[in-house]
């Protein structure tokens, strides 16, 4: 038996509250025990609560030095396995070029997954490792990973074995999501509903078969994946027994929450020009909004979702990178709880909360990770800060100084 005692922690965030995602006021609950200690037993928490009540003199100490201790932070929507980049476009942009022009001279998603093919499964492995290592020292355990830059049978067959081999290893946890309808690839251009059918005959119960993915995700945009395809690929999806994520009205406003209502999806992403009634479609179904700040900034747009409404209307939002080579290239979040502060006017308190316990539950993991409760997976990070606001407050910096998953001490 392995036991720890987490100690002398200025704001230990437990995020300890109901048995659901957070909307409302909830989201500003973020169970704070000041001066907080923790109790860590066989990679899982024991108890949590002030140090005299806590005190084991068995178990080994970790000072945390007036530190803010916290849940790791759940990612829930993030590319992380591709090949090269596209630093080339972002100097585009920013003399000009929008993301719609840029892919249609061939750039764009499809420009990745030239290279992405070309790569081999321990190139993209290890390119993926490095990005891993970012995520950690801002404070993420757990990483949804998308396929979506292979667009052939093989290479998204290639990706989630990446994504899979990943989730063996000892440093993050990953949840795999198949993301074939993320772009018509080159050989498809001309024969979109060729490519549908590609997905719904080949891919989707190949990936079902060999049990390489938990969600299908579509891009759905009318100029990629309109309704009436993504409706086809996410319903195959479901009757496969996955589960079901949209990227959703991140350009047009076009019955893609709706569709996300319509069809039970766990997410709705993007979301920067849903209207009312798609706002209320998803509160109405249950649905969980994905935000995804860092791709608006990256864009150069001023179009951010509209958390506040959103939280008004009792929808329990969620925050993430949009980690990918183009439109997101970060996979810090406490940038995104900068910008989901200063741009979308959300607390500190309700971006914590929306970037932890609300993610977990979005991926299926509530009653695991996303919060500091007895019984939960030990995944929580020391961030050099005094106090939780510090994280947005301070942008842009490698916060954590000690990250644990599932109890264990894992290398920034």
């Amino acid at each position: 038996m392995s036991e720890f005692l987490v100690h002398n922690c200025s704001h230990l965030v437990t995020l300890a509250g109901p048995r659901h995602p957070r909307v409302g006021p909830e989201l500003r609950e973020l169970g704070i025990v000041p001066d907080g200690a923790m109790l860590v037993r066989d990679g899982r928490i024991e108890a949590v609560g002030t140090l005299d009540a806590l005190n084991r003199s068995t178990a080994t100490e970790i000072d945390a030095r007036g530190r803010v201790v916290l849940p790791g932070f759940v990612d829930a929507h993030t590319h992380t396995v591709f090949a090269g980049n596209r630093a080339d476009e972002f100097g585009a942009r920013i003399e000009g070029a929008t993301y719609q022009e840029i892919a249609a001279q061939g750039g764009g998603i499809r420009a990745t997954v030239r290279r992405t093919r070309q790569a081999s499964e321990e190139e993209l492995a290890q390119a993926a490792r490095r990005y891993r290592s970012w995520f950690l020292r801002g404070g993420t355990t757990t990483i949804e990973a998308k396929s979506g830059y292979g667009l052939s049978v093989e290479a998204e067959l290639k990706m989630l074995r990446v994504i899979r081999q990943l989730a063996g290893e000892p440093s993050a946890r990953y949840v795999p999501t198949f993301l074939g309808a993320h772009e018509i690839p080159d050989e498809y251009r001309d024969r979109p509903e060729a490519y549908v059918d590609l997905i719904l005959c080949e891919m989707l119960p190949r990936i079902s078969a060999g049990n390489l993915a938990k969600y299908c995700d579509v891009f759905c945009e009318p100029a990629l994946f309109p309704i009436d395809q993504a409706r086809a690929i996410l319903s195959a999806a479901r009757s496969l027994g996955l589960g079901l994520r949209v990227h959703a009205d991140q350009f047009h406003s076009d019955g893609a929450a709706q569709l996300a209502a319509e069809l039970g999806a766990a997410t709705a992403d993007h979301l920067e020009h849903t209207d009312e009634e798609g706002l209320r479609a998803l509160a109405l179904a249950g649905v969980q909004p994905v935000l995804l700040p860092g791709s608006v900034y990256y864009l150069g747009s001023s179009r951010y979702p509209s958390a506040r409404h959103m939280i008004e209307l009792g929808l329990a939002i969620v925050l993430a990178t949009d980690f990918n080579p183009g439109s997101s290239p970060t996979c810090s979040m406490p940038f995104v709880l900068s910008l989901a502060a200063t741009q979308m006017r959300l607390t500190p308190a309700e971006a914590i909360s929306a970037a932890t316990i609300n993610a977990a539950y979005s991926l299926g993991m509530g009653d695991q990770i996303g919060s500091l409760e007895p019984g939960k997976r030990a995944d929580f990070v020391i961030h050099d800060c005094e106090d939780y606001r510090e994280l947005p407050y301070f942008g842009g910096r490698e916060t954590a100084r000690a990250v644990y998953i599932g109890g264990r001490a894992v290398d920034l």
